[in-house]
């Protein structure tokens, strides 16, 4: 699937949940303790294409050899008809027992009681194998909703090949961003405009939260209000502006092989992204050898990066079954089973239980490298995604375009941004 598709079905889904009045839908447990000669059947339902559905197969198999009882009734459908899927059982109160979750829906979903609170199975769901960092994206004030599957963290790629054609030095990482823009404009000017440094980085919320967490805020604050002033947004945006004018790709150019990014079509030496991507990247740019290193920073020595665990898994708490939908969530979770059968095709193991039945080599273990060379910048989880944040991240993305084809000045784009933020927010 790609970014953009996911990004679109994130927005859709995003609005459709914020529109449905979900407090009056939920629903409180239904079942008691787990008989373990009792017969249980239990729904479960994830996205993705036919090759996880082929591993969620066979982890359903192996958890049926320790727990024969419990029959799971799997599903699942693609990105964008899965969360129309939940809206649809959210307002009509029938949401299946264990289901693959995302932390962008935490508060839609949490706040109006249709996630089962986990430490309430504390004695079948383990979390001492997993991070405290990691824990907080399935936390909401305190109370645990779900549990990561796996996590990324924010990087630079490097394009190997196109960087010995030319005979640049690869970019070290963990610079300033001056020295990064630097770097980028020495790409450009070896290849004589052929290939571009990167792209403009002040398009990404991921590199202005960075920024802010450099500083010691965040995109948000645990209220779910805007963590930044538009003086900050606006001094971000002016930030790039050196870089527009010929130094990274330009938009015009990425319009016209979108939804493939600049790096992926070759012409960019480098992009900011998540670490999971590396294998997309790998396969979109046909290039034989491909870097990870530590991304710019706003100011050294700070914790800026985090764990970014999107890929989530949740029990509803109108379950009948709660607790041997806990079981099953743990073993998908934390067992060597799951490790062995997914590898880190659903981000690197969040759980050292299940990364030690994971088996690391090429892309996953280059990514298990990475993430331990940017170790000391991983600060404390930021606050839960707010309701809508795919509209927000999508109107800063959209509107980063619009300055990169001139056709909007940073002021405008603070006022457009904070307008569109505003009518989200307020739901």
């Amino acid at each position: 699937m790609t970014r953009r598709l996911i990004r679109v079905a994130t927005i859709t889904a995003g609005i459709g949940i914020a529109s449905l009045a979900l407090a009056g839908c939920s629903g409180s447990s239904g079942g008691g303790a787990y008989d373990p000669d009792e017969k249980v059947e239990l729904t479960f339902t994830w996205w993705g294409n036919d090759d996880r559905a082929e591993r969620y197969n066979a982890l359903i198999d192996a958890f049926n050899e320790e727990y024969p009882n419990i029959t799971i009734n799997g599903s699942f459908t693609d990105f964008p008809s899965y969360w129309e899927k939940r809206q649809t059982e959210a307002a009509g109160g029938g949401l299946p027992d264990v289901w693959q979750f995302s932390d962008t829906y935490l508060r839609q979903y949490a706040e109006n009681g249709l996630l089962a609170d986990l430490s309430e199975y504390s004695d079948v769901v383990s979390t001492d194998a997993i991070d405290e960092g990691l824990l907080g994206t399935g936390q909401l004030e305190g109370t645990q909703y779900s549990l990561p599957l796996g996590y990324s963290a924010w990087s630079v790629f490097l394009n190997d090949d196109i960087l010995a054609e030319y005979g640049v030095e690869p970019y070290a990482g963990g610079t300033s961003f001056e020295d990064y823009s630097a770097w980028m404009a020495e790409v450009t000017e070896a290849t004589d405009g052929a290939v571009f440094g990167g792209t403009d980085y002040t398009q990404r919320i991921q590199n202005f939260e960075n920024v802010l967490r450099a500083q010691g805020g965040n995109l948000f604050t645990e209220d779910g209000e805007l963590g930044f002033t538009e003086e900050q947004l606006a001094e971000f945006w002016e930030s790039g502006a050196a870089d527009r004018d010929g130094i990274t790709v330009p938009q015009q150019k990425l319009e016209e092989i979108s939804p493939v990014s600049g790096f992926g079509s070759n012409l960019t030496a480098s992009e900011a992204s998540w670490s999971n991507f590396v294998a997309g990247y790998l396969a979109d740019s046909g290039a034989s050898s491909i870097s990870m290193v530590a991304p710019p920073t706003a100011e050294q020595g700070s914790a800026d990066l985090y764990r970014q665990a999107g890929l989530q898994m949740a029990v509803s708490s109108s379950s009948e079954h709660p607790e041997a939908a806990a079981i099953f969530l743990d073993f998908v979770v934390n067992s060597p089973e799951a490790g062995e059968i997914f590898g880190t095709s659903l981000g690197f193991p969040a759980s050292e239980t299940k990364l030690e039945g994971a088996t690391l080599e090429g892309p996953d273990q280059q990514v298990a490298d990475f993430l331990a060379s940017v170790e000391d910048r991983i600060g404390d989880a930021p606050p839960a995604p707010v309701v809508g944040y795919g509209s927000i991240e999508q109107k800063f993305w959209d509107l980063g375009k619009e300055l990169g084809l001139g056709t909007v000045s940073v002021d405008d784009a603070v006022s457009q941004f904070f307008s569109e933020a505003e009518v989200v927010l307020q739901g």
